[in-house]
């Protein structure tokens, strides 16, 4: 009885880790967005809506799940480019609140956008076929594709470190985030860094949009609940902080798969909790930097 206790506990850790990954994903790009823009993106959970639906628009003509990962985060990306180029960067200066609430109301029009092009109904998204099944990982057989889920997000946590560590714009991006008028003062034009920045952040939420859609279908209004429990994420994390988004991410999913296990009424509460217990002993989050927003 004990053993079986203590595998039904490691498989429901694992678990809370595939989900923290896809919280992974989402915070990473809002972390971006906000530490160098510091701009808080309310668009975020659309954009994540927007990869699983183009994930859909690819699978019904032909593409494979594998193009899909590479193609979905590019559409996205592209969009998120225009976005800024077009409607976000006008309001630089202007303080906080006006991308904000343009952000906002830009969410709305694309679930709407999706709702004409697609329907008002939820559509499911087949898991890739030789992602199927389950695999034995010692303590039990946990699913594939969760598996799969976590590997993808180490890869691209991997890689966005060493495009961040090991490239010129990376030292722009990390530089820029911490002082931008310093970066401006040695000749960098910091608006096509923004633009960047903001194309990468919405792309990683268009792939874990992508990522997401096997294991709980598409609607147009899955960005709406993730869009929240990711904020969450970003808060605990600290806002801003790359390492505060994989940490929280990691720790409020494997909260929810614990919760769910013992007390599933209080899953989704339990993430506010968490984020209330760390804001009361550190408010700027586990990662944060003080003042940041001021």
């Amino acid at each position: 009885m004990g053993t079986l206790g203590f595998d039904l506990l490691a498989l429901q850790l694992f678990a809370g880790v595939a989900l923290g990954a896809i919280y992974v994903l989402l915070a990473i790009g809002l972390s971006l967005i906000f530490g160098m823009l510091t701009v808080v993106n309310f668009a975020h959970g659309a954009f994540f809506m927007f990869g699983a639906y183009a994930g859909v628009f690819l699978a019904a003509r032909g593409a494979s799940f594998w193009a899909s990962l590479i193609a979905v985060p590019l559409i996205v990306g592209a969009f998120g480019l225009l976005v800024e180029r077009f409607l976000i960067r006008p309001l630089y200066g202007r303080g906080i609140d006006y991308p904000l609430l343009l952000t906002f109301g830009l969410a709305y029009m694309m679930v709407e956008g999706i709702r004409i092009a697609f329907g008002t109904l939820g559509l499911p998204f087949d898991t890739p076929e030789s992602l199927q099944g389950a695999t034995d990982i010692g303590i039990g057989f946990f699913p594939t594709y969760r598996l799969f889920v976590i590997g993808a997000t180490a890869a691209i946590l991997l890689g966005l470190w060493l495009f961040l560590e090991r490239t010129r714009y990376g030292l722009i991006i990390r530089a820029g985030a911490r002082d931008p008028q310093i970066v401006r003062v040695l000749g960098v034009d910091v608006s096509r860094v923004w633009l960047l920045v903001f194309g990468l952040g919405t792309g990683i939420a268009g792939l874990a949009g992508l990522l997401a859609a096997p294991l709980q279908g598409v609607s147009p209004e899955m960005g709406g609940p993730v869009l929240a429990e990711a904020f969450v994420v970003t808060v605990v994390g600290g806002m801003g902080s790359l390492l505060g988004a994989v940490v929280a991410g990691l720790l409020v999913g494997v909260t929810v798969a614990l919760t769910s296990l013992f007390v599933p009424e209080m899953a989704k509460v339990s993430i506010f909790a968490l984020m209330a217990v760390v804001l009361l002993v550190r408010p700027q989050g586990l990662f944060g930097r003080p003042g940041l927003l001021s």
